[in-house]
């Protein structure tokens, strides 16, 4: 079944992004990233140094990944813009999570902060993924300033809490007008498959594995469960209000004894 989805221009086969900070070590992120064939990899700047001549983790991403680099530690949209151009001119590519972050306890995306940046960062030609408390309006104004998606979160950044803000997230799949892909907070594979499930376009992990007791393994569940969900969404029927039997009652005894 061909059921690929486009970001951005390019289209993919595997829905499940990973996210590489907190893992062990590089060598698991690169081992993680090639059993699932994984085909979206996010990356911080900071963690980028193309002038060391070893543990970059660039040199641990494959070559058939795109490369999607996070704005984290930006906090305001000036901040976010800058770190943005440093990836570019970095030779790290085009494509940016967008995350802006004011609040320290909490973690959660300063919404207006981030549609400042995303309209500044489309208009230059970026190819823009922003994170967002699941908020309808400014979803709405980020899809028109013509983002690639928009990534609303599950719950707090690592907190493995799951799909907090499922209700929320539905509607952005309803009224938005671009993919929608959950990302913070997902903490096991029928979360992602949850995703999948409701309509979500994609997810993006990264605590849930990197920090389980064998990355690899989980990553292999958290990629089974993201093409069970997808799989779900794309055939499932409604259900009903009342009871039918899978096989029918009529026939098997004899009514006129």
């Amino acid at each position: 079944m061909n059921d690929n989805l486009t970001l951005a221009g390019k289209t993919i086969s595997n829905r499940l992004l990973v996210g590489t900070g907190k893992f062990p070590n590089m060598p698991v992120v690169k081992e993680v990233l090639e059993t699932i064939q994984a085909e979206v990899v996010t990356v911080a700047l900071r963690r980028v140094d193309i002038e060391s001549k070893s543990d970059n983790i660039l040199d641990y991403i494959p070559k058939n990944c795109t490369l999607m680099i996070n704005t984290s530690g930006a906090r305001n949209a000036n901040e976010a813009i800058r770190i943005a151009h440093l990836a570019k001119a970095s030779g790290c590519g085009n494509w940016i999570k967008l995350e802006v972050i004011a609040d320290n306890e909490y973690l959660l995306p300063d919404n207006l902060e981030t549609l400042k940046a995303a309209e500044k960062l489309v208009a230059e030609g970026f190819a823009v993924f922003p994170y967002i408390s699941p908020d309808l309006s400014i979803a709405k104004r980020l899809a028109q300033a013509g983002v690639a998606a928009v990534m609303p979160l599950g719950s707090p950044i690592g907190s493995k809490r799951g799909v907090k803000t499922a209700e929320l997230v539905k509607i952005l799949i309803k009224e938005v007008n671009c993919p929608v892909i959950v990302d913070a907070g997902i903490g096991l594979p029928s979360d992602a498959a949850y995703c999948m499930e409701i309509g979500c376009a994609a997810v993006l992990v990264n605590t849930a594995i990197a920090t389980s007791r064998n990355p690899v393994e989980m990553a292999m569940g958290f990629n089974l469960a993201t093409r069970a969900g997808r799989l779900a969404f794309l055939n499932a029927t409604g259900g009903s209000n009342t009871a039918e039997a899978s096989s029918p009652l009529t026939g098997f005894l004899r009514t006129n004894e």
